[in-house]
This record gives structure tokens, sequence and C-alpha cells, in this order.
């Protein structure tokens, strides 16, 4: 049996509202006389991708990376100017602060589930967002046992650390242990390389890309968290044979 299940924060638990859209970082920018085409947002947002993507070689947690992140997307949208780095700065600043984003709807339930059936639940975040604060303000208290941010550890997933002390915290081996996330290379590979399960959280109607090799390897893929409790049985043969 399952003992614990790991989440993800951003993009599994919850997304960014209207703030953090194309029309928003126009708002930003235009706050710094930036212009920028609000509609190039998404493309920019996916070229400036690959940067994050890269942390997972290094998984040491650096503010910077994001703030550059940030820029790299109102670059992206047309932006250009020595105010772009102060601009995503305080993009970046406001990524931490909860009202700017919205809990998909299944989350309390899914949550509450895992709960009653016993099972222990940790967050795991690369994110600098405070977790306690998270839990108050989306009303999910009493239903994380432990959570573990890498601004506060030092180290970001993939590194096997981060999610070796979230287990330590819930007082789960990583056999018994599940990690649940929307990023193959952070929360998939990295729950893997810690000695846990997987589940690849992929909203969307589009077949992820990895979808296959990830089935080959024992790791499902789900559309929403209503599918978890039917993965983590599915799970549960590969789990009892570690």
């Amino acid at each position: 049996m399952t003992k614990a299940v790991l989440f993800d924060v951003d993009f599994t638990l919850i997304y960014p509202g209207p703030m953090f859209q194309g029309e928003g970082y126009q708002a930003f920018c235009a706050r710094y006389g930036i212009e920028v085409d609000a509609a190039l947002f998404d493309q920019a947002r996916a070229a400036a991708s690959s940067l994050l993507d890269a942390t997972a070689s290094t998984s040491v947690y650096d503010n910077d990376v994001y703030v550059d992140f940030t820029r790299r997307i109102i670059e992206g949208m047309g932006g250009r100017g020595d105010a772009m780095t102060d601009c995503a700065r305080e993009i970046y600043a406001e990524w931490a602060a909860c009202h700017h984003f919205v809990l998909y709807d299944e989350v309390p339930g899914a949550l509450g589930a895992l709960v009653a059936d016993g099972v222990r639940v940790g967050l795991v975040s690369n994110s600098h967002r405070c977790l306690s604060t998270f839990q108050t303000h989306f009303g999910l208290e009493g239903l994380i046992d432990a959570t573990i941010s890498s601004s506060e550890y030092g180290l970001m997933k993939p590194h096997p650390g981060i999610f070796a002390e979230a287990l330590r915290r819930l007082g789960v081996v990583p056999s018994d242990a599940v990690m649940v996330g929307d990023s193959v290379s952070h929360d998939v590979e990295g729950g893997l390389r810690a000695g846990m399960g997987a589940v690849l959280l992929h909203r969307d109607e589009t077949p992820h890309p990895l979808e296959s090799s990830l089935r080959d390897r024992g790791v499902p893929t789900i559309r929403t968290l209503h599918e978890l409790s039917t993965a983590l049985r599915a799970l549960q043969p590969e789990l009892s044979a570690r």
C-alpha cells in the first residue's frame, strides 16, 4: 500500500490567474515603459522553458534563474531595454503571492480521499512561495502532513536530497511513496531517482510526447487528480517489487 504521496505545487495543485498571462505581463511591462505583445506570451513562455529544464542538471536553487526565465518571456513578447530585468524581478516576486493563483477544482477532494485512506500527503515545490500560507489561503489545513520548498532547502527537484528530506519529515521510506507532478524532468525523474514511484499529471487532451515511454517504465500519466486513485492502484505491484 502507498503510504505517502508527494505533490508538486505549481501547475499541479494551482494555476496562475490573469496576472501571469499575456495581458498581465503586458501590464507589468507598461509600468516600466516596456512595450510587449500579449498575444506572444504562450510562444515566449514555451521558448523560455528550456532554461528551467536546464536546472535539472544543477539542482541548486537560484533566484536569478527564475528572473532570467521571466526576462526571456518579456523579450520573447517583444520587450527591449535595460528595464526588463527590474520588471522580471517584480514579476518573480509576485509569483509567491497566493492570491494570483487558482486551485484546481478537484484538489481538496483528491487530498481528502488520500487522508481518508490513511495516506500521508507532502508538498515538494521548486518555488519560493510560503507553503504554510499556501495551505491557509486555499483552505487545505489538515490535509497536508509535511512541506518543503527549494528556496528553504537550497536544492531543487530533481535532486534526490529534497525528496529524501520530504520523506524524512513524513516518516516514510521511498519505496512506500509516490511523487505526482506536471514535470517529467523535475517531478517524475526526480521521484524515480529518489527511489519512489511516480505519476505524471498532464492536464492536456493532447498526449504527452513521452507518455508511451513513461508507461513502459511503469509511470502512469493522468489528466486530472480525479484519476490519481486508479493510477496509485496500478502502481502497487511495482512498488511492492522494490
